[in-house]
């Protein structure tokens, strides 16, 4: 298990990698010039470092992001550090199904492969708040969007697999926050209900739907004998965009911990690491922390949950969905 004394030194774990690994340094000498890669979020923050260092080994990278002006800023700064970089911008907003469909058709329109698609964007923190479709926006961001998006892209990933015989990837942004979420894990009885609402917990809520999502995601994609793997990872503590809601909070809590926090290039490392290296063929239905595998949260565990969830997101587009 990574501990505190490895999260605080960056002593490397069983993989060689730890707290203080780059993105670069875990994905050095890795050639990703065959690979396609959606990644959402990834115009800022860590999402930004994970595009851009893909790009750096080769990947064909497609940002999905709702600011398409800021990303294809984000492809600038890209193409002036590597003049090959393949960077292409497709708009998406996780927290409208609408867009969610729409960004699906455009990406398979292009007429690409997909090898590895990174679940990255996300919310935090957020005051109360429904998405345009009506469900809590941390819940309809953070795992809604990336649920159905990962459906929809999903028989053109397996289609990839077919075609090219490489092991598709699928990696989740999670959180060690999935461990504060609500009493029994999930509030399916309440999951649009202002009463009760916690902003932190919701993340955490969110975040503890991510590893279940990947979990029963590979466990179904094991029994059709698919060769895609999915996993879920923590990126660590980074002070990016996503602490926008709880800036003060966030720079307190900072202070005094200043030695648990990472900068943007060692918080992509876990995800270009899972994404990218052939250490991981193979390895599914994992949760990963600094470049090395740990056990999450029983809840996280919980197949019977698992399955619940499964079910209840997609009910729960369901009854949103517009024709």
């Amino acid at each position: 298990m990574v501990g505190i004394f490895s999260l605080v030194t960056g002593w490397p774990g069983p993989s060689g990698f730890g707290s203080s690994s780059t993105a670069e340094q875990v994905t050095q000498g890795i050639d990703g010039t065959n690979l396609t890669a959606i990644i959402t979020g990834g115009a800022s923050g860590i999402g930004l470092e994970t595009s851009r260092v893909l790009a750096l080994r080769g990947v064909h990278v497609i940002i999905g992001v709702r600011n398409v002006k800021a990303a294809n800023e984000a492809k600038k700064t890209i193409l002036t550090e590597i003049e090959t970089a393949r960077v292409d911008v497709l708009e998406l907003d996780l927290c409208s199904i609408r867009s969610i469909r729409a960004f699906a058709d455009n990406f398979i329109a292009l007429n690409l492969h997909l090898n590895i698609l990174i679940n990255n964007a996300g919310i935090m923190f957020c005051p109360f708040q429904l998405s345009q479709d009506g469900i809590e926006v941390q819940f309809a961001t953070n795992h809604i969007g990336h649920f159905l998006l990962t459906e929809l892209l999903l028989d053109k990933m397996k289609n990839t697999v077919k075609t090219t015989g490489i092991q598709g990837r699928i990696v989740n942004l999670s959180s060690i926050a999935h461990t504060h979420c609500y009493k029994n894990g999930i509030r399916f009885d309440h999951i649009n209900a202002k009463d009760g609402y916690n902003d932190k917990r919701a993340y955490g809520q969110s975040k503890l739907a991510n590893i279940l999502h990947a979990n029963e995601l590979s466990r179904r994609l094991q029994e059709e004998g698919v060769n895609v793997t999915v996993n879920s990872v923590h990126p660590g503590l980074i002070m990016t965009p996503l602490f926008r809601h709880s800036a003060v909070l966030m720079n307190f809590l900072k202070f005094f911990s200043f030695f648990l926090w990472k900068n943007v290039p060692q918080g992509a490392a876990t995800t270009c690491y899972v994404a990218l290296h052939p250490r991981l063929k193979g390895v599914t239905a994992k949760y990963f922390v600094d470049c090395n595998e740990m056990t999450p949260s029983s809840y996280a565990r919980d197949e019977a949950l698992a399955r619940k969830l499964w079910d209840f997101s997609h009910k729960l587009i369901n009854s949103v969905s517009k024709p």
